[in-house]
C-alpha cells in the first residue's frame, strides 16, 4: 500500500481517531480529578572544601568537593537522615515514607546540591525540608571528617544553606495541562493505530481502483448510495431523477458503447454472494434501457430467492420455470411494466432444480426465440458462490456483469467469482460497485444542480413530466425485430382476455401475437377485430 492508501484509510476512519482522542483527553482529565495534589519544598546547599583540607590548593579543594557531590546526593535519601528528620520533627511517619518523599539533584559541574521534599501536606513538606537544612550538614560532618596532626577532628567538606527551605505555593502535581496533552496525544496515537489496523484487516472492496485490481476487470459502473433505496429500490417517481438513477444511466451508456461491433443483447447480472444489490441492479438497468425506446425484457432467472417481481409489484406465481417445464407458452406469462415498454418474465413456481433448468436446451431455445422479439434481454441470476445458476447462464449469454457491494464483498469472494466465470469462458463485461458513498474518500460525487434535490423542489422534475408508475398496460408483441413493443395507455385499458384476441403483425407478415394481461374487455375496442 502506498501513502495515499494509508491516508484514505485514516480519512475513512476519522470517527475512530476522534473517539480515541476524546477518550484520551478524558483520561487525562480524570487523572487530574482523581490525583491528590502534591506540594514541594526545597533547600539548596553549597558544598565546599577548606583549602587546608586539600593541602592549601584551591583547585584541588574544588575538585574534591565536586567528587563528593554524587555521594551526598545518595546520602540525602539515606535511612540515617530519615531517622534524624523523624526525631527532630516528631512526624508520625515511617523511615521508608520519609525516604520516599525526598529527592536530591546537583547541577553539572557545580557544587550546588538541592533537596526537594514532595508531600500531600504543604506543612509536612516544609517541616521535612527544614529538618534537612539543619541535620544534613551535621550528618555529613559525622561521616566525612579527618583527624589532624595535632589530634583535632576537622571536617573535610562544609555544607552551607544558600536557598530555602522554601515551599512552592502551587501544587507540583498533578500537572493538569501536561496530563491532558499527553492523554490527547496517546488517544490520537491509539486512534491512528486502530484506524490503520481496521483498514488493513478490512478485506472488503472500498474503492474503484481496488475493485479493478482484485477482479482484473474494468469497472463499468458505480451506483451511488441512496438512503431512500431501501424503501423504494426501483427508479420510480422522484427516484427516477436521483443521483442513483444517473448512476444506472451511466452504466447503461457504458455497456452500450463497450463494443459497438459486438453488442450485448442478452446480459446476465450476478454477484458473488447475496445482498449485494444484483436484483435491484438488473431491474433498474432494465428500466433505464427501456427509457431509450428499446424493446427490453427483464427475466427473473433467480428461481431460488426471486425479488424482481416483488420490486415491480408483479405476479410471479407463473413464469420462467413453468415455461421451461412446458406448462405454458412464454407469451402467456410476459408482463409489461411502466409506460416505456419494459416487459418482465417472472420466475414462476420455485423448482427443485434451477441450475438444470437454466442449462437445459429448453432455456437455450427460449432465449434464442426471445432474441427475435426484444432488443435487450437482462437476466437476473443467483449469486455465483453459493450456486452454479449464474455460471450456467453465462455460457449462453452475450455478456456478464458482476455486482459488488461497497464495504461488504471481500476480495476473496470477488476473485473466486471471477475464476468461476473464466472457467466456462464467459464474456465478463466488467464489474459494478453498488452503494458507493456520496461523501468521503471514495465518494461517488454529486451532480450540483443536474440531479433531483429533495430539499429544493424547484430543482425537481418539471410539473408537466409525469412520474413513472408501475402500471401494467396491455402490450402488443410483434414478431418483427425492428418494430418496438407497443404499450397502450393504462387509462384506456380495463383488461383483455389474452387467450381470445389475435393480433396481426404491423409488417403484414403472417403470425400471431398475444395481449399479455388477464381477462376482461378492451374499452372502446371490438375484440372481434384485429388490432
Amino acid at each position: 500500500m502506498d501513502l495515499q492508501s494509508y491516508l484514505r484509510i485514516l480519512r475513512k476512519n476519522w470517527w475512530l481517531i476522534l473517539i480515541a482522542a476524546v477518550l484520551g483527553t478524558g483520561g487525562g482529565v480524570l487523572i487530574n480529578v482523581e490525583a491528590t495534589p502534591m506540594y514541594a519544598s526545597s533547600v539548596t546547599f553549597y558544598v565546599s572544601t577548606p583549602s587546608d583540607a586539600a593541602g592549601g590548593n584551591a583547585y584541588t579543594a574544588n575538585q574534591y568537593a565536586l567528587a563528593k557531590i554524587e555521594s551526598y546526593t545518595q546520602l540525602m535519601t539515606s535511612e540515617r537522615l530519615a531517622q534524624m528528620i523523624i526525631a527532630r520533627t516528631g512526624l508520625p511517619m515511617s523511615v521508608g515514607a520519609v525516604q520516599g518523599e525526598i529527592s536530591a539533584a546537583s547541577d553539572l559541574n557545580t557544587v550546588l546540591l538541592t533537596a526537594t521534599v514532595t508531600d500531600a501536606s504543604p506543612t509536612r513538606s516544609l517541616a521535612i525540608a527544614s529538618a534537612i537544612a539543619t541535620d544534613f550538614g551535621t550528618m555529613v560532618d559525622q561521616l566525612d571528617n579527618r583527624t589532624s596532626k595535632d589530634g583535632v577532628a576537622g571536617s573535610t567538606v562544609v555544607l552551607n544553606v544558600t536557598s530555602g527551605p522554601t515551599l512552592k505555593s502551587a501544587p507540583v502535581s498533578p500537572k493538569k495541562t501536561t496530563n491532558i496533552a499527553l492523554g490527547l496525544i496517546a488517544g490520537l496515537a491509539m486512534g491512528v493505530g486502530l484506524a490503520l489496523l481496521r483498514g488493513l484487516l478490512d478485506t472488503s472492496v472500498r474503492s474503484l481502483d481496488l475493485l479493478r485490481e482484485v477482479s482484473g476487470l474494468p469497472v463499468v459502473g458505480a451506483v451511488a448510495y441512496d438512503s431512500a433505496a431501501k424503501k423504494t429500490p426501483i427508479l420510480i417517481g422522484d427516484q427516477a431523477r436521483s443521483i442513483r438513477a444517473e448512476s444506472f444511466r451511466q452504466l447503461r451508456t457504458n455497456l452500450q458503447f463497450m463494443n459497438v461491433d459486438n453488442p450485448v443483447q442478452v446480459l446476465v447480472v450476478t454477484s458473488s454472494v447475496a445482498n449485494e444489490g444484483k436484483s435491484t441492479t438488473a431491474t433498474n438497468l432494465a428500466i433505464v434501457y427501456a427509457e431509450t425506446g428499446r424493446r427490453v425484457l427483464l427475466i427473473e432467472a433467480d428461481m431460488r430467492r426471486p425479488r424482481v417481481a416483488d420490486y415491480l409489484g408483479l405476479e410471479r406465481a407463473v413464469g420462467l420455470s413453468n415455461v421451461l417445464a412446458g406448462q405454458v407458452e412464454f407469451a402467456d406469462v410476459l408482463q409489461p411494466w411502466g409506460t416505456d415498454g419494459l416487459v418482465v418474465l417472472p420466475s414462476g413456481s420455485i423448482p427443485p432444480n434451477p441450475s438444470e433448468l437454466l442449462g437445459s436446451q429448453n432455456m437455450i431455445d427460449l432465449v434464442g426465440e426471445l432474441r427475435n422479439w426484444f432488443d435487450t434481454i437482462i437476466i437476473d441470476t443467483p449469486p455465483l458462490l453459493p450456486v452454479t445458476d449464474a455460471v450456467v447462464a453465462a455460457t449462453w449469454a452475450d455478456g456478464v456483469i458482476l455486482v459488488v457491494r461497497y464495504g461488504k464483498t471481500t476480495r476473496t469472494q470477488i476473485a473466486t467469482a471471477v475464476r468461476s466465470l473464466h472457467a466456462v469462458d464467459a464474456r465478463i463485461l466488467g464489474s459494478v460497485l453498488t452503494m458507493r458513498p456520496n461523501k468521503g474518500a471514495d465518494a461517488a460525487g454529486g451532480y450540483d444542480g443536474y440531479g433531483y434535490h429533495e430539499d429544493d423542489p424547484s430543482k425537481g422534475p418539471p410539473a408537466d413530466v409525469p412520474a413513472v408508475v408501475p402500471v401494467a398496460p396491455s402490450v402488443v408483441l410483434e414478431r418483427n425485430p425492428r418494430a418496438a413493443v407497443q404499450s397502450v395507455a393504462a387509462d384506456h385499458v380495463q383488461g383483455v382476455d389474452a387467450a381470445a384476441v389475435e393480433l396481426a403483425p404491423t409488417n403484414g407478415a403472417a403470425g400471431k401475437g398475444r395481449l399479455v394481461n388477464g381477462g376482461g374487455s378492451l374499452a372502446g375496442v371490438d375484440t372481434g377485430e384485429h388490432l
